[in-house]
């Protein structure tokens, strides 16, 4: 059998006793027992010990069959091959002409071996066009005539009885330019991604960057969402309550290519969260969200360095030339308009205020959270597949090692690896049901994000160098940061790029002597600015 088909027949059923057992009270009775076996088709005591695993993590892959190893998971497609893919998708498969799967593989295969690399099998391609958005993939091929009617029926409202029954997310670039902290000079506009409870129109969590849309700061937002907010707000000086937290049932959102990615819908599954997509080209699927940050960002543009709405709106106020707010503080301000503002008023569609639909409808059924903040966090980060090779294990073109993964070598299947892309001197390394902490083996390295190691690589390509080497790579980066570094005053883009690793190590602060190595092998370092250590956990 395909190991992907396996892989994917599995889960469902972890999903399948998850949802009987779920149903069952804290005591059930024998009749709802003798239900739940026959339903699941096991024996009482299976049910049992099925029960007590599942209530203990209150995860969905506590239900998976035991194996030895780490679970199996889906090998992604390489960047480089994805891009080729997805160019060919849009200007050639979704198209009226309407070619076969057939025939797009082989436009693919033939532009991948041109540049040198490996192509996707035909299954592999059929499984990566089943994920992407079938409505629209029929609208472009048959035209609006024909698809509009099957796609586009008269709509009804989006209703929740509940808080977190439904949890809306999305993303929006921010009608402000912030400043850098050190030269106060103006870097660009942040990336905002929000999440909203539908029946109370609590806002959840948000999180705040300077990278595009992706994985990650779903990840994050997400974790904001469902964590206790009070550390984090006392860490920004606001002596206000965040009350709204817990893990929702369903989570809606729109067919962005991060919200479509094996490891968010994994981790959905993995926590008992119900993924709900939002029709193509329906932007009213997704009202509540859509006026909660129509509401942010019209309060945004009192601010300095505010672009308004529109140019007409603006005039000749220049955004960049009144900023004033670095990324922190905007943070603050936003978070001091969502408790203090926001939460506070009478909602027009509620007749009440947030905070108090919220806490009338938390006191019948409390929120569930997750018994591990880091954890919950790490399980929506990106993820890889990799066979772990005799001198550790290759991703990036970096090699990480740990000694606790010495017991897996020799068994010769991947392992499952989540990463943080804003910093890639740490790996994560799914071990039975925890993770690993691998390190790069060279740990003289500095801290590096994805996005400095896609640069550098691309330069190198562009120079003629096929073979990618790990020395290579580091040495560019730093000789790109040393320009970017002295240009900083100069241009905005230079400041930007400083902007973006200033949660990193200065390579000026790592310690390479021996003593250093060893007990920095030691004494592990946190996340970066997940700030999960400040998060009561009550």
């Amino acid at each position: 059998m395909d190991h992907d088909r396996a892989d994917r027949e599995v889960w469902a059923a972890a999903e399948r006793r998850a949802a009987v057992l779920g149903k069952l009270p804290e005591r059930p009775s024998e009749a709802e027992v003798r239900t739940a076996c026959a339903t699941l088709e096991v024996s009482r005591a299976t049910v049992f010990r099925w029960l007590k695993r599942y209530r203990q993590t209150g995860r969905t892959s506590a239900l998976l069959p035991r194996r030895r190893g780490p679970p199996q998971g889906m090998d992604p497609l390489a960047p480089e091959v994805l891009a080729v893919v997805e160019r060919h998708f849009q200007d050639f498969y979704a198209t009226q002409r309407r070619p076969t799967r057939t025939r797009l593989w082989r436009e693919i295969r033939a532009d991948c071996r041109g540049k040198g690399l490996k192509p996707p099998s035909i299954r592999r391609l059929g499984r990566w066009l089943a994920l992407q958005d079938q409505a629209e993939l029929l609208r472009r091929r048959e035209g609006k005539g024909k698809s509009e009617p099957v796609f586009l029926a008269t709509p009804g409202s989006l209703r929740a009885d509940a808080p977190l029954d439904i949890v809306q997310i999305d993303h929006t670039k921010v009608d402000v330019t912030v400043v850098d902290p050190a030269s106060r000079r103006p870097i660009g506009r942040p990336t905002l991604t929000l999440a909203i409870d539908v029946a109370t129109r609590m806002a959840m969590g948000f999180h705040l960057s300077l990278e595009p849309p992706c994985l990650t700061s779903v990840a994050l937002c997400l974790t904001h969402a469902v964590m206790d907010k009070t550390a984090w707000l006392a860490a920004r000086d606001i002596a206000a309550e965040w009350r709204a937290r817990g893990i929702p049932r369903v989570i809606h959102v729109d067919n962005g290519a991060e919200f479509h990615a094996l490891a968010f819908e994994r981790a959905c599954a993995e926590h008992g969260v119900d993924l709900s997509y939002r029709p193509p080209g329906t932007p009213r699927f997704g009202g509540h969200i859509e006026r909660l940050i129509g509401t942010m960002m019209g309060e945004a543009h009192l601010l300095p360095g505010s672009h308004f709405s529109n140019v007409r709106e603006r005039g000749d106020l220049d955004p960049e030339a009144t900023a004033t707010m670095t990324l922190r503080e905007l943070e603050a301000w936003l978070a001091l308009e969502i408790v203090g503002v926001y939460h506070a008023r009478i909602h027009r569609s509620l007749c009440a205020p947030p905070n108090a639909v919220w806490a009338a409808g938390i006191a019948a059924a409390p929120p569930r959270t997750p018994t591990d903040p880091r954890r919950f966090l790490m399980d929506f980060l990106p993820v890889e597949r990799r066979v772990l090779q005799r001198d550790g294990l290759h991703l990036f073109n970096i090699r990480y090692w740990s000694d606790e993964l010495r017991r897996l070598m020799g068994q010769g299947e991947k392992v499952t690896i989540k990463y943080d892309p804003r910093d890639l001197s740490r790996v994560f390394v799914r071990v039975d049901d925890g993770y690993v902490e691998a390190r790069p083996a060279d740990l003289t390295r500095p801290a590096i994000a994805l996005w400095e190691h896609r640069a550098a690589v691309a330069e190198l390509r562009e120079a003629g160098r096929r073979a990618v080497d790990e020395e290579l790579i580091f040495s560019t980066i730093l000789a790109q940061r040393a320009l970017v570094d002295a240009a900083g005053a100069a241009t905005k883009a230079a400041r930007r790029q400083v902007a973006r690793r200033a949660h990193l190590a200065p390579p000026a602060m790592i310690d390479v002597t021996p003593a250093a190595r060893e007990s920095s092998s030691e004494a592990p370092r946190p996340l970066p600015y997940f700030e999960v250590e400040e998060w009561d956990e009550r």
